[in-house]
């Protein structure tokens, strides 16, 4: 068995050579594999180092750190990468780089050096999910986001110990989630059945880089993944049935491998073929199978709509993930708020607007009353009608108002919402369907056997009128019986 996952057991601290995802900011993550470095890498003394534009951390402050820390930024001397020298100065052999692939006993190593606290800059380190790695995975396909995969692993009734296919691994987004909701322990044998998904991908160097990064993060228990055309090939294993009871198509076509995923074999159009008695379904043929399909545009959800109904599935229907996120907050809108941060400082009203056009007109007929200091008096026809002078603005230079002095500030303003930018979706649609159990007369009897219908001790299911009639005269019989036995039973008077 290979080392526990990130994402399923992560423990309590980073360690050396495993997965963990950097917060940058509320949107932004980076997931990296921390290097335990024994001397310079790259031209960093402190050894392996993340760069980022909150400043430079070297791994080996990243190690052994509880899940959620913030880690301070170091001062990192970076030698000549990054410095702007002169073009004799990078052509001379005066300033050696090490290499990452030297020893410690070779001269061109140097010793690592300890990482110094910068005075500013810092990140989070946050424990692996399928939540952080969907939103810092490198992309090579479209990618199924939070939204959409938490609804399919919920319609699809994805559980702990379920086995799904999915076709279309892509980047690997809907891999993951559907790894940790299967999740119930790492098998011990071949033999022994956990949750486990079957990953399918036909293009080769996406189908290498995924199975590279199944077997870094711990998953190769929980995640089969092979490279196969299923359109033509099917989903068997080595011949044999993955026994499944959920699946997940992310093809172009999802149609075309439908006919594999039957109770029997079937030509494409739904049309049986008898000619190979030893084919299996990869299907579980003791449980109803859920599926989800899903499509960018609308043809596509037609013609699959259309095949999975001439296959027997059933309960087919529709849906689009339309995800949005509202930011509350008061908007705090007037001239009065000049001084503040983060306000808009224009009129709230017309009546603010001549409120302050009357003082601006106040201050500047003082100033030129001021100006003419020498002269005694001052015709009527020259005064400005302004306000009475009574009202002064306060220390912070605002005018008077309406509001309570003692009303907190995260109260002032009126009380708006916005609408955030989208949360990242993949603008498709999503097909449900149930293929139900495979039904034959052996079952029928195992059922009959423990759900009897028409052999019931009460009316309650009971079909049949005579059996209910019969039941009814018995019932009175017995009571009219017990009735008459309690008299009998009963003594008599004593005699005078």
């Amino acid at each position: 068995m290979t080392k526990p996952s990130p994402f399923l057991e992560p423990g309590l601290r980073t360690s050396a050579n495993s997965l963990a995802i950097v917060g940058l900011s509320r949107d932004s993550y980076q997931p990296i594999t921390l290097e335990q470095s024994s001397g310079a890498v790259d031209g960093y003394a402190e050894g392996a180092t993340l760069n980022t534009r909150f400043g430079s951390f070297p791994h080996s402050t990243l190690i052994n750190v509880p899940w959620g820390s913030q880690v301070r930024a170091s001062v990192v001397d970076t030698g000549s990468r990054g410095r702007k020298r002169r073009r004799e100065d990078v052509e001379s052999e005066s300033t050696p780089m090490p290499s990452q692939d030297e020893g410690d006993d070779k001269p061109g190593q140097q010793a690592l050096a300890k990482a110094v606290t910068a005075s500013s800059g810092f990140i989070y380190l946050l424990r692996p999910s399928p939540e952080l790695w969907t939103s810092g995975l490198p992309h090579r396909t479209q990618v199924v986001y939070t939204p959409d995969y938490s609804y399919v692993l919920q319609r699809i009734r994805a559980r702990p110990g379920t086995r799904i296919i999915e076709a279309g691994a892509g980047s690997g987004s809907f891999t993951h989630a559907s790894a940790r909701a299967v999740y119930d322990g790492y098998p011990r044998g071949a033999a022994d059945k956990k949750g486990k998904v079957f990953s399918f991908e036909y293009h080769e160097p996406r189908f290498q880089k995924m199975k590279e990064e199944i077997t870094n993060h711990g998953l190769d228990d929980i995640v089969h993944i092979t490279h196969r055309d299923v359109y033509q090939d099917g989903f068997l294993m080595d011949g044999k049935s993955p026994q499944a009871t959920a699946i997940f198509l992310d093809l172009p076509a999802p149609w075309e491998a439908l006919h594999h995923l039957s109770r029997r074999k079937t030509l494409k159009g739904g049309k049986p073929d008898d000619s190979d008695s030893n084919w299996e379904s990869p299907l579980d043929p003791k449980q109803s199978v859920h599926i989800c399909t899903f499509s960018p545009c609308i043809e596509q959800v037609t013609r699959t709509a259309t095949e999975l109904r001439t296959l027997g599935w059933t309960d087919i229907d529709m849906v689009e993930i339309s995800h949005k996120r509202l930011s509350v907050l008061r908007e705090r809108v007037g001239i009065k708020y000049a001084s503040d941060r983060g306000v808009n400082a224009t009129p709230a009203d017309v009546n603010e607007a001549v409120k302050k056009l009357k003082s601006d007109l106040k201050r500047t007929h003082e100033f030129h009353k001021g100006q003419q200091a020498g002269n005694t008096s001052e015709s009527s026809d020259t005064k400005m009608d302004v306000d009475d002078g009574s009202s002064k603005p306060d220390k912070n230079g605002r005018e008077p108002d309406s509001e309570p002095a003692d009303e907190p500030s995260f109260m002032q303003g009126r009380l708006i919402h916005r609408t955030e930018n989208d949360l990242k979706t993949h603008t498709s649609y999503l097909m449900f369907a149930v293929l139900p159990r495979e039904w034959d007369d052996e079952a029928e009897a195992a059922a009959l056997a423990k759900w009897p219908c028409g052999n019931e001790n009460k009316t309650i299911g009971n079909l049949d009128k005579q059996a209910r009639k019969q039941e009814k005269r018995e019932m009175l019989a017995s009571k009219k019986s017990k009735k008459k036995q309690k008299v009998d039973d009963t003594p008599a008077p004593a005699s005078t």
